[in-house]
């Protein structure tokens, strides 16, 4: 799990080009700039002039180019701060997959912009190089593989004076942290192993942590989580609870939770082969909450942080769960089970209630939940369900700077009315499936009590292609939102 990022060098200036070492280059210029004498111009506007990179039909900045010069491979691309940092990232990451197709050892980007703008640029640049510097993120080979596996160095030059690089090494960090975790085979990420690594990664960390594993979960009366965990011969389900706190943290108490269901059949409600294929990529929510937490230790954030993983497995078997069942949640909360795919919501009701029972000043969870918000919103963006309008207003916030798009969904509670059960307390869902991201939404709402809450539905946790400021499929979608809304929860 270990992500070896390059090591990054800031570097003040513009060099000549003799004076860079590595033979891939990225030139980031500043629209709308004279940015003077940047050298090799003649090449660059030799390259414009041949149309190496055309511009798509609207777009508004101008083509991204690339050269070759004395055997560098060198590519200029406009930054434009007046668009938004989606586009921005995206920009950057096109112009970057350009020199990462060489596999490079070594990398340098050279910013051109006016010193104001300069450590935003160069922030931008290094994310989106950092976060796709592994080449072959997720790839399981005995084979001899020609190329480098991952960038070894990035040198950044025309960085501003005491321009820090941390905030985005600690974000790629968490980035890679959770789409290397989503990315392991359903047969390596059992949650056996899982909880394995999660132990690791808090003694790695200094994180304290608590297993509460299937036998005590039962004991406890956790009955919507252990009704999904059964089925699982194994019966290695737990809900891990990880706890962060720095010496000058405020008292008050941030939570995060995520779903982390190791592999989706539907149990008795069984997906077709290609429902099926790719979920095990379900517990991508906790991996999502891990690379938050990652983030925010590396960057020492005075805030005390509790996450909570609700790690299983849902399988067919003699002891699963059906359709008609009633159980009861750790809150008894009794729960008529009308579809056993619909897991995801059961599993994080009684995680949400532990949760709930900190009183922490604000929860918010993350989860691959429903193909509702994926019909609703494709892949290139997720939806968000907020019970206050201030964590509205900051959620949407979070999306625009982090460069994370995300749309705000209705949670209004007339839609508990459809949920209304004739046997028990509440539906685990409807049969027909409409509004499905809503209602369960609502369903979860129920467990998170009166605490100021927040609900991702993942909807772009992969993305074929790469979306934003990443190239590849699983995009990890949802760390840079969440450590933006953790920062945003500082000193409140």
């Amino acid at each position: 799990m270990k992500v070896n990022l390059p090591k990054v060098a800031l570097l003040q200036g513009t060099p000549s080009l003799g004076k860079i070492d590595a033979r891939h280059l990225l030139i980031v210029t500043q629209a709308g700039v004279n940015v003077g004498s940047v050298f090799e111009m003649q090449a660059r506007d030799a390259a414009l002039a041949r149309g190496t990179k055309k511009n798509p039909a609207g777009a508004k900045s101008t083509p991204t180019i690339s050269s070759s010069i004395g055997g560098r491979l060198l590519v200029w691309v406009e930054w434009d701060p007046a668009t938004s940092t989606f586009e921005q990232q995206t920009a950057l990451r096109k112009a970057l997959d350009i020199l990462y197709k060489e596999s490079p050892s070594e990398l340098a980007i050279l910013v051109q912009a006016e010193s104001s703008r300069r450590g935003q640029c160069a922030s931008q640049a290094i994310y989106v190089a950092l976060v796709n510097s592994q080449f072959r993120l997720g790839k399981t080979s005995n084979q001899k593989a020609s190329g480098e596996a991952s960038l070894a160095s990035l040198q950044v030059w025309g960085v501003p004076k005491g321009y820090s690089v941390t905030r985005s090494v600690a974000l790629a960090e968490g980035n890679l942290l959770s789409r290397a975790l989503t990315l392991r085979p359903p047969n390596d990420l059992t949650p056996k192993r899982y909880r394995a690594d999660v132990v690791r990664l808090a003694k790695d960390n200094g994180w304290d942590i608590e297993q509460y594993d299937f036998k005590r979960l039962r004991k406890m009366g956790a009955g919507a989580f252990c009704a999904v965990a059964q089925g699982s011969p194994q019966q290695d389900a737990a809900i891990v609870r990880l706890s962060y706190r720095p010496r000058k943290a405020e008292k008050r108490v941030l939570a995060l939770v995520g779903k982390g269901i190791c592999m989706d059949t539907g149990g008795h409600g069984l997906k077709s082969a290609k429902g099926m294929y790719g979920m095990h990529e379900d517990m991508n929510g906790s991996a999502v909450v891990l690379g938050i937490l990652k983030a925010v230790s590396d960057l020492k954030l005075p805030i005390a942080i509790d996450a909570w993983l609700a790690i299983a497995q849902n399988h067919i078997g003699p002891e699963a769960y059906q359709p008609g069942d009633i159980v009861t949640a750790l809150d008894k909360t009794t729960i008529e089970v009308v579809h056993t795919d619909a897991e995801g919501r059961m599993v994080l009701a009684d995680t949400l209630t532990m949760a709930a029972r900190e009183k922490p000043a604000v929860m918010l969870d993350f989860a691959t939940l429903t193909g509702a918000m994926a019909y609703s919103l494709d892949s290139r963006m997720s939806g968000v369900f907020a019970s206050t309008t201030e964590l509205a207003k900051a959620a949407s916030a979070c999306g625009e700077a982090s460069g994370e798009r995300v749309v705000l969904f209705p949670l209004e509670k007339d839609y508990d009315e459809a949920l209304e059960s004739k046997v028990a307390d509440i539906k685990q869902c409807l049969i027909a499936g409409e509004g499905d991201a809503i209602y369960a939404a609502r369903f979860l709402a129920r467990f998170a009590k009166d605490v100021p809450w927040a609900h991702m539905d993942l909807s772009s946790y992969r993305h074929e292609g790469g979306l934003g400021a990443v190239a590849g499929d699983v995009s990890g979608f949802g760390v840079a939102w969440g450590l933006a809304m953790v920062e945003a929860q500082i000193s409140k």
